[in-house]
């Protein structure tokens, strides 16, 4: 067992067996690209929207794929349809379920995870996942990245807190599983302000979370800002550090499923460091043990 609650350590809580998450490309846009809010996404947002990992096709075809990519890896696995690119709550709930339901009958699949932005759940879209919630294990990515309205602006999230929170609050009415993306490193910020954010994510006590370094990809305005000015990143020891705080602060429940970022190596520009997932994780649990501390130790400021 890890010093905190890996997304496989739940699974095999859960359900026996490791499950993996196939990832899917919806075929959906967002409000933040087709000109309703802004055109080309939040700051930090490729053109593939966070969905550089998916493949092309059908949804039948994307599963095969999936299946063949890591079939060497895991054969004969449980498996959640990760709906990953852009928005996917970003249409009618006739066409999510056009998109969805079928899913629910292939052969393995345990459940579906729908990554989405607060200001695009209806009251509509969410009872239908409200019932969705009911008939297969399912949750909800939501793109927090910061509580900060600075934070926000610079990453051009489009949306305030105040509406993030809003629909935080029906999520949780309707008891719908929700995970949250937080991002450190974004200039705008000091320690303690990124600390901050994820003492919010302990206080409303998300189901899960995604954590990862801000990163220079190519195919972003965040790209075309660091070329004319340049900002300093986090080295890979200050991140560490963070994400080690970070995890004594959130309740020991909850589910950890990202701790560093996993950026294309043909995209990426800076922190080189950022390529090496496997050496990041296991500076942080190399940490952690040093430090005879694991997740939840500081959960509300108290030592546990």
């Amino acid at each position: 067992m890890k010093p905190y609650r890996s997304f496989n350590d739940f699974s095999m809580e859960t359900f026996g067996r490791k499950v993996v998450k196939y990832s899917l490309d919806g075929n959906f846009s967002c409000p933040n690209r087709d000109g309703t809010l802004a055109s080309g996404g939040c700051i930090f947002c490729g053109s593939a929207g966070a969905g550089e990992f998916t493949s092309k096709g059908d949804l039948k075809a994307q599963i095969a794929f999936q299946k063949e990519l890591l079939a060497n890896k895991w054969k004969d696995n449980l498996w959640i349809a990760y709906f990953q690119n852009f928005t996917n709550t970003y249409a009618s709930v006739e066409i999510l379920k056009e998109r969805f339901e079928p899913l629910l009958c292939e052969e393995s699949c345990v459940g579906l995870a729908i990554a989405t932005r607060g200001d695009c759940l209806s009251e509509e879209v969410l009872d239908y996942l409200a019932e969705l919630s009911q008939r297969t294990f399912f949750w909800i990515e939501l793109g927090l990245q910061s509580i900060h309205e600075k934070s926000i602006e610079f990453l051009r999230r489009g949306y305030s807190h105040q509406r993030f929170e809003e629909s935080v609050a029906e999520l949780k009415k309707r008891k719908i599983r929700t995970l949250v993306h937080v991002i450190f490193g974004v200039p705008t910020e000091n320690e303690e302000e990124m600390l901050r954010t994820v003492q919010y994510v302990s206080d409303v006590n998300f189901w899960g979370i995604k954590i990862h370094n801000l990163y220079i990809q190519r195919d972003t305005k965040l790209y075309k800002l660091y070329e004319k000015n340049p900002f300093p990143l986090l080295e890979q020891e200050e991140y560490v550090d963070l994400v080690v705080k970070a995890l004594e602060i959130l309740p020991s429940g909850t589910v950890i499923h990202r701790l560093t970022g996993d950026p294309p190596r043909r995209l990426l520009i800076a922190p080189k460091w950022s390529t090496d997932k496997l050496n990041t994780l296991y500076q942080i649990e190399k940490n952690l043990k040093e430090r005879n501390s694991r997740q939840g130790k500081k959960w509300k400021g108290e030592e546990r």
